[in-house]
């Protein structure tokens, strides 16, 4: 994990992202990022210059196949010495049942990130922490640029004012293989999202298009990063000057 925590806790001075009396919500779905997350803030807090209060919660959305995996979790948490906390809800069934969603990943992220602000508020938190990593900032830049047309990203930190929360990004330096190495050394309680769309998203097809041109051009998921992370470069075309679109 000490790489992880060095990527880590650049970011975390680079943006200002963790202050003194902070309490910071980690949102944990069960997967790899959000554990590593879990653990990497878990031991930073140890000696961190920053005196802050760290709690982990986790959104159960309603599937039956995940309360296992869930109890696993909180125990996992618990053993850092990070208080846990699961909020159930009926995600599932108004994604799923009542809405019939053709494309349900929208909705029950939207539904998941409000559930997870609510709750953090409830426990006096200030900030909520999620597991975005370096290559997530590549996926979403590249979905956001052929779907939507627009050149954007997810910043390392974000203020959400119908909250009061503020939600950052520790991982935003830190790269994916590294997490699966901490994962195989570390043996996080990772669990199999029962989501029947899981993997099956516009997000996925990133991934594997982005791995298709760095198996060709090894350097390439680098320097995207780079170009992405450094305003300074940017070289982009001027607004129109009679203001037409």
């Amino acid at each position: 994990m000490q790489k992880i925590i060095g990527a880590m806790r650049r970011a975390i001075k680079d943006f200002g992202l963790i202050q003194d009396g902070d309490k910071v919500a980690v949102g944990v779905s069960g997967g790899k990022d959000s554990l590593a997350l879990l653990t990497a803030l878990s031991l930073y807090k140890r000696f961190a210059p920053e005196k802050f209060d760290l709690v982990g919660i986790s959104i159960d959305v309603g599937f039956p196949e995940g309360e296992e995996g869930l109890k696993k979790v909180k125990e996992y948490s618990e053993s850092l010495g990070t208080p846990f906390y699961i909020e159930k809800t009926d995600i599932a069934q108004i994604v799923f049942e009542e809405r019939r969603e053709s494309n349900p990943c929208s909705l029950c992220s939207k539904m998941r990130r409000g559930a997870l602000n609510t709750v953090a508020v409830k426990l006096g938190c200030n900030k909520v922490a999620l597991g975005h990593h370096v290559d997530d900032v590549l996926d979403t830049f590249l979905l956001s640029m052929i779907y939507e047309g627009r050149l954007s990203t997810f910043k390392p930190k974000t203020y959400l004012d119908k909250t009061d929360v503020t939600v950052i990004r520790p991982f935003v330096y830190v790269n994916e293989g590294d997490i699966k190495g901490a994962e195989r050394r570390l043996s996080f309680p990772t669990y199999k999202n029962p989501c029947p769309a899981d993997h099956n998203t516009e997000r996925e097809y990133m991934k594997t298009l982005v791995k298709e041109i760095t198996d060709k051009i090894p350097i390439a998921r680098d320097r995207m990063t780079s170009a992405i992370t450094h305003p300074e470069r940017y070289n982009l075309f001027p607004p129109k000057e009679n203001g037409e679109e």
